[in-house]
């Protein structure tokens, strides 16, 4: 584990993009999109339509924490 962000490409609205998260935030987002049964590039769209004016990839950082954090509270 390098902690450190690694580049990964999406697409968002027909471009391509990219977001530098670690990987275990990679991995967790992952892992919720399948578990939710929608396509990554989906499920980064919802984020992205609704992240306001904070980057794409905080963004997804906190979608994650906030998601694990539910799945805990219930």
């Amino acid at each position: 584990m390098s902690g450190r962000p690694v580049k990964h490409s999406l697409t968002l609205k027909g471009h391509r993009t990219s977001v530098s998260l670690e990987e275990e935030f990679w991995r967790a987002f992952r892992d919720i999109a399948g578990a939710r049964g929608v396509p990554l590039n989906v499920l980064a769209a919802e984020i992205d339509a609704g992240r306001g004016d904070i980057g794409l990839a905080s963004a997804i950082r906190v979608f994650v924490l906030k998601t694990l954090q539910n799945r805990h509270e219930t």
